[in-house]
């Protein structure tokens, strides 16, 4: 059964407010990859979303080019190789240049720092959370503008989470 592109660009337009297309060469090649048996969709729906989200995210002018999906695919791909999840929430707020920047160790620590943030009602709470240990250490514990500080080395906000 092939996925229905349209349904996420259309879930992803009611999100962001934008509406974004395929071009027909970008369409047939991502749905000749999703369909393929080798394809790895081991989150099923919520992976394709994922990914159709992200080709929509970082498409130029509304508009995901070809260029656009064999990015996605290469991404894909690398994931479903090394049996690594963090990659798909990186790439989510990440761009592709960004995440091949990435040391091994700070793609885990960042998925994880993400994954509080997510999960926390504040940065406050997760500033709380991530640095609970060392907070006690300090004299003076601001966990909010320590996190802030650790998003902005990636070039993220609390607002892109």
């Amino acid at each position: 059964m092939a996925p229905n592109l349209d349904y996420e660009l259309d879930r992803f337009a009611e999100r962001e407010g934008t509406r974004v297309t395929f071009n027909k060469e970008a369409r047939d090649r991502f749905l000749a990859f999703a369909c393929a048996p080798d394809a790895e969709w081991h989150g099923n729906f919520r992976d394709l979303a994922s990914s159709v989200t992200r080709m929509a995210t970082f498409s130029p002018k509304g508009r995901i080019d070809l260029d656009g999906v064999e990015a996605e695919i290469t991404r894909l791909k690398r994931a479903w190789s090394s049996g690594d999840d963090t990659g798909d929430q990186l790439s989510a707020v990440l761009s592709p240049e960004q995440l091949d920047a990435l040391d091994p160790f700070d793609r885990v620590q960042l998925a994880h720092v993400l994954d509080t943030c997510r999960k926390s009602r504040s940065l406050s709470e997760a500033g709380r959370i991530l640095f609970a240990s060392s907070r006690m250490r300090r004299t003076s514990s601001n966990d909010a503008d320590r996190l802030r500080k650790y998003l902005a080395r990636f070039d993220l906000s609390w607002s892109d989470l």
